[in-house]
């Protein structure tokens, strides 16, 4: 069997997730590829452009969006895609040898709304946020995905051109026939069988893969020293794949969150920022703060197995990729209940779920996983599960089933 991978790119949060997909299935004899419009990790089995021409194209097309963007006002901040210009991926795709198409996160104009109706060969979609099923947002904040994008259910903080109504109602002309969904997380699977688009559509859920074999931890003392940390402080970290300062990552939670903890004398601490390139404003914490931009691999496992805690304040999570991977290293999480985290901290055995954006109980769990991190069975925990869930071998075997189902159907 010939699985083909569909992605923009090879890195960031989706392009990671589907690369580690892709080479669990090679691990387990699958004949896979990854088709991207940039790759920066020079993986064999990832190809891109083949031409310096081409590369220029596919990088380019991203920005001529931008002008339709513009005509819509909102104030939901997150990526707006609209997928209108022609697919150059097309034609080689229904050319190619492939058994399975996985489509993954295919945005910056990779391919367009209609060509996806063109491809003529089995196709499985995995979903790594809400984009498929709304309008041209990839996170919403309100209900239209469930109901339907009309005239009379646009948020008051919208004006001007409706692009995602304009959006949906092209995914509704073009996508007649079913796709087999694959989500990363319970929630967005339970979002696109709520979804007007796609409730009828085959869904199901495969988490997102992980080498447990490398994401493992590391003596603690080695790893603080590695990374020039102090050896006697409670250090607590917080990161995101690029993307810090945006509204779902729940930063501003984060600093309200510490903040308390300060008002509340706990025990000195320090903090680890991690992800981006560098911190927009002074955050004025009076605290320690490492602030480590991008890390590679190797980098990122000292972290987590450095740190007391691993924060994630996000108000989404399609899956939880950092939560996943610290937990791996035996790092205890604390997080809001909220989207596919809930699949990855148990609460009271691997982390703390708080409830929903409420700081007060995020304290609270920073204050547990504390207290309690010194008992070595909560990180043991927490790399158990990750094993038995979440491990490539695992995830790969389900995704080679419904390969299977979709083939012999």
């Amino acid at each position: 069997m010939k699985v083909i991978h569909l992605s923009t790119s090879d890195i960031g949060g989706a392009g990671t997730a589907t690369l580690r997909i892709h080479k669990s299935l090679l691990e387990i004899g699958v004949n896979s590829e990854m088709w991207v419009n940039i790759s920066k990790t020079k993986e064999k089995t990832v190809f891109q452009p083949d031409n310096n021409f081409k590369k220029f194209l596919a990088f380019f097309r991203r920005y001529l969006r931008i002008p339709l963007v513009k005509l819509l006002k909102t104030k939901n901040p997150i990526l707006h895609s609209p997928s209108i210009l022609p697919s150059t991926w097309i034609k080689k795709i229904n050319e190619s040898n492939a058994d399975i198409i996985n489509l993954h996160w295919i945005q910056h104009e990779m391919i367009s709304i209609s060509d996806i109706s063109k491809i003529n060969k089995p196709v499985i979609w995995t979903l790594h946020d809400m984009w498929g099923f709304c309008g041209a947002e990839h996170i919403s904040w309100d209900n239209r995905w469930e109901t339907g994008y009309k005239n009379n259910n646009r948020p008051s903080h919208e004006q001007g051109f409706d692009l995602n109504k304009w959006t949906w109602l092209r995914k509704l002309k073009y996508w007649k026939k079913p796709i087999q969904i694959v989500t990363p997380s319970k929630w967005l699977t339970t979002c696109v069988k709520k979804s007007k688009l796609m409730h009828e559509w085959p869904s199901e859920t495969i988490p997102n893969s992980i080498d447990t074999s490398f994401w493992k931890a590391i003596n603690k003392k080695t790893a603080r020293n590695k990374l020039a940390l102090p050896e006697n402080k409670l250090i607590l970290a917080f990161g995101t794949s690029n993307a810090n300062q945006e509204y779902h990552k729940g930063f501003d939670l984060l600093l309200e969150v510490l903040k308390k903890i300060k008002e509340q004398n706990l025990d000195s601490f320090h903090l680890i920022l991690f992800g981006q390139k560098k911190l927009q404003k002074n955050l004025n914490l009076d605290i320690p703060i490492y602030d480590f931009g991008f890390l590679d691999n190797l980098n990122l496992k000292m972290l987590y197995s450095s740190v007391d805690a691993i924060l994630i304040p996000s108000r989404v999570e399609s899956f939880g990729q950092i939560a996943c991977e610290a937990g791996a290293c035996e790092a205890p999480v604390v997080a809001f209940k909220t989207g596919g985290i809930q699949d990855i901290i148990k609460h009271y055995w691997t982390g703390y779920l708080a409830e929903q954006f409420n700081t007060d109980d995020f304290v609270n769990g920073i204050k547990w996983v504390l207290k309690n991190s010194k008992n070595k069975s909560l990180g043991s925990n927490a790399r158990a599960h990750i094993k038995d869930n979440f491990d490539g071998k695992l995830v790969a075997q389900k995704y080679l089933n419904i390969y299977n189902k979709i083939c012999n159907s």
